[in-house]
């Protein structure tokens, strides 16, 4: 878009005084003229706020009478209470997405799932001011929205607001229009154009004073019947010249006619199009409905209808298609009322079940039927009979149906009396119940009648019923309305034809016209339909033909377009989804390897917008060719979230993803390209993509060889990119060298959140340099190192970090080689951090006397919660160091103690600190020889405790006694919900106590006695327990050696006992 100018000084809107009314009525027709407002004498008026009242002009006998013949004409069936939030605030964006620009609207609904473009948003009162204090007001304003958004209401609602003085109090003249008016003629002047709305400007009387400043609204270019070309219009100056009007549009858009006066045109996003980027200053989008929004406007529909609004809402929330063309608010009226016609109107008793739509034709047939049974209608008006309702159908589809399709054709979607006449349109049925439905009548300026489908999906399934029933007698090309006969006549035929157009059609105009003619092959459509629109199986026989005729039309391309999955979507509209639902069962199987044919990858891109699965996250890993990945590119660009792990991609796949990444309409948000074989030609690619992507909070490049080259292009970056918040590089041999770049970026980057860099052969030096960058960034809140070799140096460096840093939140040292003079370091910041909650230093080399250091940090540190100590050396001595500490510490909520050569006496010194701290809420021992004096201690403890909730004992040689323990503690307690006895030895007698415990206690969720020497007796003995017992959700029993007849006798036992548990034998 046009770079604004910038304000010198304060010099823009200064005025020098009203001057006579004589000059000021003088300067209206110069501005007018394009004179504009130069030198001292122009009259100008001060700048104003949006709150501030009305300037001198509001007092204009002309101007007032020209704000109540706009209130009078524009306020007519606006909303009570104003506008509605989401046209009182706009999107501001930066231009047309190419999807914008070449599809059509359905198509920019479906492939971006709904979801609008993340912008900053502009209230409408400001929506003419400038953004800054040093900018300029624009002055061509461009609205876009697709069809049925509201452009035309938000226009409406801001003519009303400004004639009422509530908006735009900067504008002392606004001057809308419709292309609905300007149609109307062939020629104008931009002296008339201006007159055709305010035919007062030419007063010369001395009561009037000049407007300052004028705003011309142009609202509905893409109803414009001549298409703008501003590359070959001649220009105009003069304002008295009559000109064509597109030409006349063309010239104000470029400023040499009015270049002082304001212009707002609003738009479908590929009309918009038509006007050079370069002369618009501003763009603006209507967003529309969200989910809350799309359920206050069906219950406007039905206020005192509770069950068919509920109803109708479930079908909308179970069917992700029909909620994402919901979005569209007139769409969203439309079917609101097609459901509550089909939930009041069921078809008998084969529709007891109330069968709701499941396509897109099949809803617009319960409208049409809605529209000839009368809904909506006045009460009081009788019902036609039966066979005028059918009569009437088919009439209308003569008549308005072949209005509708030779419009879609010629992109005509404005009528007027002349369209009507030229093609047989009886004006009295335009006056009937049924076709108001269909066809809206609005008055032009020019006193002439306009006419428009009340939706553009109106018009094209109207056109689509036409050409479906005007095929079977016609022996010309419908498309070309003679001239051309084909020696070969019939459905298919035209079928093949209108496929055929629609494939050719680059702007997607014909799309969802070819799923309607599809649908109306289905055979629940043709039932619904039959007798008013149809006959009874009309062309039913043609329907496995047409099927494959569309699967035909997917012809080997190297990229998947828009027109071949809307091929898909029109195999659904005519019931035949065995080509996506085979896809769609070898995507969750894993076994899409297989079927990489041209119609299988249509498939794959049509799943890609319309499954559930895939909204969530598009799984394709090991499934992917660099072939197929590539014919998939435009539609991956709409994926929210990508996983293409262990697909063998290369660097040359890089450059194919780099390039989706860096386009303007890319929405991916997180990407994973884990274990597959991208060197650091490939980070290269995607680090140039991340300089320009303003979507991707997530790359996953773990388990590559990017190296240090790569780690740096991709570190050069970060330095610039705000928008990636998590970075895995784990195991991509980045080295020293590698973890000095991140660190320079580290240090730059104010958006990263987290960072994997386990598995990088990191040393000390690496560290090093980590350390200073976290002196320095306050953002990174999860730092994974684990599996280098940073060592004590490493550890210490990083401990000094941590003393000053207040943002890392996480930290993993796992298998580092840290000693205990590393963790005396790490243990003294702990003292002072406030900001660690995770601290992992697992599989390291910690001694007791390491264990110390860490007791008296954990009597100082208040804010750590979670504490990993897995694998190392504590044994007793120190394991009870930690015992003492937890004891007074109230903060920690997770300690692994795992494999740490501890005994009973350490779980002695557990157990008695768990009956004093009520913060600890897991706890692991597993791996640890604490016995059956371990467990007794620990079990006591849980007789007290109320705070632990999971508590690890595998392999802990534990026996019948401590399990006895165990089972008494239970009885008690009401809180564990997590017990993993695994590879212990509690053998029949300790089931047997924790059978007892099963039959009373009702806190616990999973219980895992897997490899403890139950026999059959055991086993019986807990599956019998568990019939009383709502509690347990998970139980294992594996590994009893019972034998495969004893283990399904108590799996059935189990299910018969506790049906919502699960089993593991």
């Amino acid at each position: 878009m046009r770079k604004q100018e910038m304000r010198m000084g304060g010099e823009a809107g200064q005025g020098h005084g009203a001057g006579s009314p004589a000059e000021q009525v003088k300067a209206l027709m110069d501005l007018l003229a394009g004179k504009g407002c130069q030198g001292s004498q122009a009259p100008q008026t001060p700048d104003r706020t949006p709150d501030s009242p009305r300037g001198p002009h509001g007092n204009d006998s002309r101007i007032q009478r020209h704000q109540e013949a706009l209130l009078s004409r524009a306020g007519g069936g606006l909303e009570p209470g104003g506008p509605p939030p989401r046209l009182t605030n706009l999107l501001l964006v930066e231009g047309l997405m190419d999807l914008q620009l070449r599809e059509h609207d359905f198509t920019q609904v479906e492939a971006t799932r709904g979801a609008w473009r993340s912008a900053r948003t502009i209230a409408l009162s400001r929506l003419f001011l400038p953004l800054s204090r040093v900018s300029i007001p624009p002055r061509v304003s461009i609205t876009i929205g697709v069809a049925g958004v509201g452009k035309t209401t938000l226009v409406r609602h801001f003519v009303c607001l400004w004639a009422r003085g509530q908006v735009g109090k900067d504008f002392s003249l606004v001057l809308p229009l419709t292309f609905r008016d300007l149609n109307t003629h062939e020629k104008l002047s931009a002296d008339r154009l201006v007159r055709s709305v305010f035919p007062h400007a030419g007063g010369s009387g001395p009561e009037g004073a000049a407007p300052a400043k004028v705003l011309l609204i142009l609202d509905g270019l893409d109803e414009c019947k001549t298409p703008l070309d501003f590359s070959n219009t001649a220009a105009c100056t003069d304002p008295q010249k009559e000109i064509q009007v597109d030409h006349l549009i063309t010239n104000i858009i470029r400023g040499n006619l009015f270049p002082e006066v304001s212009v707002w045109v609003t738009a479908r996003p590929g009309a918009a199009g038509q006007i050079p980027g370069g002369l618009v200053d501003r763009m603006t989008e209507i967003r529309g409905f969200d989910e809350e929004e799309v359920k206050a406007c069906l219950e406007q529909m039905f206020p005192e209808d509770q069950a068919v609004l509920d109803w109708a809402l479930g079908q909308v929330r179970a069917h992700r298609a029909l909620y994402l063309m919901c979005t569209i608010p007139a769409f969203c009226r439309l079917a609101g009322l097609a459901l509550g016609h089909a939930c009041r109107h069921p078809r008998g008793p084969q529709d007891a079940g109330l069968r709701p739509p499941r396509t897109l034709c099949e809803l617009y047939a319960w409208y049409f039927r809605m529209a000839l049974g009368g809904e909506g209608q006045e009460k009081g008006k009788g019902s036609p009979r039966i066979e005028q309702l059918a009569h009437s159908g088919r009439k209308m589809v003569g008549t308005l149906g072949r209005l509708a399709f030779h419009g879609l054709v010629r992109k005509k979607y404005v009528f007027y009396e002349p369209d009507l006449k030229a093609f047989g349109v009886d004006l009295a049925l335009l006056q009937s119940a049924v076709c108001s439905h269909f066809l809206q009548r609005e008055e032009t300026l020019a006193s002439s009648a306009a006419y428009c489908f009340a939706h553009l999906s109106l018009q094209e399934f109207l056109g689509a019923a036409y050409y479906h029933s005007a095929s079977k007698r016609a022996i010309f090309d419908l498309f070309t309305e003679g001239g051309v006969s084909w020696p070969r006549l019939g459905f298919l035929t035209h079928f093949r034809s209108a496929a055929q157009r629609t494939m050719q059609a680059e702007d997607g105009r014909l799309d969802v016209f070819l799923r309607f003619l599809s649908g109306l092959l289905s055979p629940r459509v043709n039932d619904l339909l039959a007798g008013s629109l149809l006959a009874p199986g009309e062309h039913q026989g043609s329907r496995v033909q047409a099927a494959q005729l569309l699967q035909g039309c997917l012809q080997p391309t190297t990229v998947v377009c828009a027109r071949a999955v809307n091929l898909l979507h029109c195999l659904h509209e005519l019931q035949h989804t065995e080509l996506a639902r085979s896809v769609e069962e070898a995507l969750e199987s894993g076994g899409l390897a297989r079927l990489t044919g041209p119609p299988h990858r249509a498939a794959l891109a049509y799943l890609l917008q319309v499954s559930d699965a895939c909204a969530q996250e598009a799984n394709l890993s090991l499934s992917l060719s660099q072939g197929v990945l590539q014919s998939l590119l435009p539609q991956l660009l709409y994926c929210r979230s990508l996983r293409l792990d262990t697909n063998q991609f290369q660097d040359p796949v890089m450059e194919l993803l780099a390039s989706v990444l860096s386009g303007k309409d890319c929405r991916i948000q997180r990407i994973s390209l884990a274990e597959n074989q991208i060197s650091n030609k490939g980070a290269k690619a995607l680090a140039r993509s991340l300089l320009v992507n303003r979507s991707l909070t997530s790359l996953d490049l773990r388990c590559n060889s990017i190296g240090p080259q790569g780690a740096k292009a991709l570190a050069d970056a970060l330095k610039i990119n705000r928008t990636l918040a998590s970075l895995s590089l784990q195991s991509n041999r980045i080295k020293d060298d590698g973890a000095k770049f991140v660190a320079e970026a580290l240090a730059a980057n104010r958006t990263l959140s987290v960072i994997h860099l386990q598995k990088n052969t990191i040393g000390p030096t690496g560290a090093r340099h980590l350390a200073d960058a976290l002196k320095q960034n306050r953002s990174l809140k999860e730092l994974m190192f684990s599996s280098n070799s940073i060592g004590d140096g490493g550890a210490k460096a990083l401990a000094e970090a941590l003393k000053v840093n207040q943002g890392l939140e996480s930290l993993d040292l796992q298998s580092n080689s840290i000693s205990d003079s590393g963790v005396a370091a790490l243990m003294g910041a702990l003292c002072a951090n406030r900001t660690l909650l995770s601290l992992n230093l697992r599989e390291n080399s910690i001694s007791p006397e390491g264990a110390q250091d860490l007791a008296r940090a954990l009597c100082t540190n208040s804010t750590l919660r979670n504490l990993d100590l897995t694998a190392n050396l504590l044994h007793d001595q120190g394991a009870q160091a930690i015992a003492m500490a937890v004891r007074e510490n109230h903060a920690l909520m997770s300690l692994h103690l795992q494999w740490n050569f501890i005994q009973a006496g350490a779980a002695k010194a557990l157990g008695q600190a768990l009956q004093f701290n009520q913060s600890l809420i897991s706890l692991d021992l597993q791996e640890n020889a604490i016995g059956d004096e371990g467990a007794c201690a620990v079990a006591s403890a849980l007789k007290a405790n109320t705070a632990l909730t999971a508590l690890y004992l595998q392999v802990a040689s534990i026996g019948a006694l401590g399990a006895q323990a165990l089972g008494e503690a239970l009885a008690v307690n009401r809180t564990l919900e997590i017990l993993d006895l695994r590879g212990n030895a509690i053998g029949v007698a300790g089931a047997k106590a924790l059978a007892n415990a099963l039959k009373v206690n009702s806190s616990l969720r999973r219980l895992n006695l897997q490899e403890n020497s139950l026999g059959m007796d055991g086993m019986i003995c807990i599956a019998t327990a568990l019939s009383g017992n709502h509690g347990i959700q998970h139980i294992n029993l594996q590994g009893n050696h019972i034998g495969e007849s004893g283990a399904r006798m108590i799996s059935e036992t189990i299910k018969t006992n506790a049906p919502s548990c699960t089993v593991e034998m």
